[in-house]
């Protein structure tokens, strides 16, 4: 039995493809093609039917699938439980983590925890889109908002939210709004996904405002947008954990104290796991503390 045809049959299906999984597991796609077709071979079957276009597994291929994976996986757990014994965490921990959460908040995660754990290789993904996991063989994910797949382990952080912020110059140059709806009379610089027309804003009583907005500028980037308004080009909703130095500083001040958009969670997600690796439990543990007390210290 060739324990390494059956990892990379099982890398295959997981991933989707055949170039996914030669990506991940370092090796050129000839390879894995050669490995899956000598174990189909080997076991007399075919487990998977190759197209150009896209990869299908056979009922043959699925049954075998979901026996292997388990039995993987508990190769992994019991290579883990024994490493663990014999020394600090170490190996490749992969993590994504939205590109605007990146600057913000993980700087000071990353400072601390290479200090903790030298060993560990630490490989981020800042990117806005929504990473899958399993397929492109992501250990874990920082994310937020209310989270689609239940079938992911969460572990909640905290609370984000977006809240309008503008320069000193800015209200000086203009006026300072003491209500949502005296926003209409302002240059807004507005964040696509957020909507182009309108901004919605919520009061501690759970009050509802919606604002039809005037402004010319649309940007789909919140880096630039902070800018600009620091700049005293307008009125700006961001989150408030990218605006906690310019806030220090200043640069920014938020308006409208009693209004935000609504508040959605922070969490860390990853696969679920019998055993859960000693190098993602480092980093959890690492960064919980951290992330979990710079949420709650920009809730402004």
């Amino acid at each position: 039995m060739d324990l390494n045809e059956i990892a990379i049959f099982v890398k295959v299906v997981q991933t989707g493809s055949f170039s996914s999984a030669a990506k991940q597991l370092e090796m050129p796609n000839s390879t894995v093609s050669a490995k899956i077709s000598s174990l189909e071979k080997r076991l007399g079957v075919t487990l998977l039917h190759r197209t150009t276009r896209k990869l299908q597994i056979t009922q043959a291929g699925q049954m075998f699938f979901q026996r292997c994976q388990v039995g993987i996986g508990e190769l992994k757990a019991a290579t883990e439980e024994v490493s663990q014994g014999q020394g600090e965490p170490q190996g490749l921990l992969k993590v994504t983590a939205p590109a605007i959460i990146g600057p913000s908040l993980l700087k000071e995660v990353i400072t601390e925890f290479r200090r903790q754990y030298p060993k560990i290789q630490l490989e981020l993904l800042l990117t806005d889109r929504q990473v899958d996991l399993i397929s492109e063989g992501v250990d874990l994910a920082i994310r937020a908002g209310e989270l689609k797949d239940s079938t992911l382990i969460t572990r909640k952080l905290g609370l984000s939210y977006f809240a309008p912020f503008a320069s000193p110059t800015y209200l000086k140059r203009t006026s300072t709004p003491l209500h949502p709806k005296d926003l209409r009379d302002h240059q807004c610089l507005q964040f696509t996904p957020l909507g182009k027309d309108h901004w919605e804003f919520l009061n501690k009583n759970r009050n509802k405002v919606t604002v039809n907005l005037n402004g010319d500028l649309v940007i789909d980037d919140l880096n630039t947008i902070k800018e600009l308004a620091v700049s005293g080009e307008g009125i700006a909703l961001l989150p408030t954990f990218l605006c906690g130095a310019e806030s220090k500083t200043k640069k920014l001040v938020r308006i409208l104290p009693d209004w935000r958009s609504d508040v959605r969670p922070v969490s860390f997600v990853y696969p679920p796991q019998r055993f859960t690796q000693p190098r993602l439990m480092a980093f959890i543990n690492c960064a919980s503390d951290l992330l979990k007390e710079r949420l709650k210290e920009l809730e402004l």
